[in-house]
């Protein structure tokens, strides 16, 4: 038997006839051949492959929403292909190897830079989604690229807006950075923003800036560090429910219940801080609306040619026992 006809099979062309196909596929499993589909992969012409380049391996927001990309791309009768990356990686890059390597349709970036510029992004060759962030810094033409996000200046702004309408004035902040062109810059503006529109004096000595990438170490440190210089609040807001906890833990290891002594409210809406002591209140994303809709818009444009969507999904307030109404 040629080895042309053995690739054929392999490659599952039709003008082989049944009889010889069922002979190859027998004499496969008998020799324990795997196919090479890296070198498969290197030949193909054409792909149905969704790349989804993850920034940040250790974020647990992105596990829903990586669920149920998973989901619709596996519902179209698309192939998936992920690629993790640490939280500091260049994604762009990464995403560009993907194409080239596995000759993709088109991207998903979860989590990634809000400031890209035009010519960082030429590399990109395809239609890509932004999920869960857009380039609001940055100078991409809204028609070169396609986004899926919340406000997320709007949402901390609502979450400072739910401690000030429950009676607190003396409202703390723990950010990252008030500076980096990225999540933390947006939300710290939407909470002093909030402040503002409601005549509250924004008060830097009620604000910490805990470095790193919304990390709980840093998160416990900063209000460790607020709490010993004698700052004095009655709430508190972090932009992470993560941040949130080891805010709690900060507190409460200071001697301050929550929410008797100091209220505490976050965004994310994590399912893993419904089972904080006490239950977080926090501006919940979309999670799984915000994966099925990048991959929607995504494949709109490669089967329709649709044009790029930059859409924006609400944020709802979940209750839980981490506020007082003063």
């Amino acid at each position: 038997m040629s080895i042309s006809t053995v690739s054929r099979v392999l490659n599952e062309h039709p003008d082989v006839s049944e009889q010889v196909r069922l002979r190859v596929l027998r004499e496969v499993e008998a020799q324990g051949y795997i196919p090479n589909n890296s070198a498969r992969d290197l030949v193909r012409t054409q792909s149905d492959a969704i790349g989804v380049v993850v920034r940040g391996t250790g974020n647990l927001f992105f596990s829903d929403v990586i669920k149920a990309i998973t989901h619709e791309i596996d519902c179209r009768g698309y192939l998936m292909v992920p690629r993790f990356i640490d939280s500091d990686a260049d994604e762009v890059k990464a995403g560009a190897i993907l194409e080239r390597e596995k000759k993709l349709r088109g991207l998903i970036f979860l989590g990634g830079r809000f400031d890209y510029t035009p010519a960082e992004l030429a590399s990109i060759g395809i239609p890509f989604v932004c999920c869960s962030y857009t380039n609001c810094f940055g100078t991409l033409r809204e028609e070169d690229y396609s986004s899926v996000s919340i406000d997320d200046h709007l949402t901390a702004y609502r979450a400072t807006e739910v401690l000030i309408r429950r009676g607190h004035r003396r409202i703390a902040a723990a950010v990252p950075s008030i500076s980096d062109r990225s999540i933390s810059e947006l939300r710290f503006k939407g909470f002093r923003d909030a402040l503002r529109d409601y005549g509250l004096a924004y008060d830097p000595a009620l604000l910490v800036e805990t470095g790193g990438c919304f990390g709980m170490p840093e998160t416990y440190r900063g209000v460790c560090e607020l709490l010993g210089r004698g700052a004095d609040f009655t709430a508190l807001l972090t932009v992470s429910d993560t941040t949130a906890m080891a805010a709690m833990k900060a507190l409460q290891d200071h001697g301050k219940r929550v929410p008797e002594d100091c209220s505490v409210i976050a965004i994310d809406g994590l399912n893993v801080s419904e089972y904080a002591n006490p239950t977080l209140t926090t501006m919940a994303q979309p999670a799984e609306e915000m994966g099925r809709e990048s991959v929607r818009i995504l494949l709109d444009t490669l089967e329709n040619g649709a044009p790029t969507v930059h859409l924006r999904l609400e944020a709802t307030l979940r209750e839980g026992q981490s506020v007082r109404t003063l």
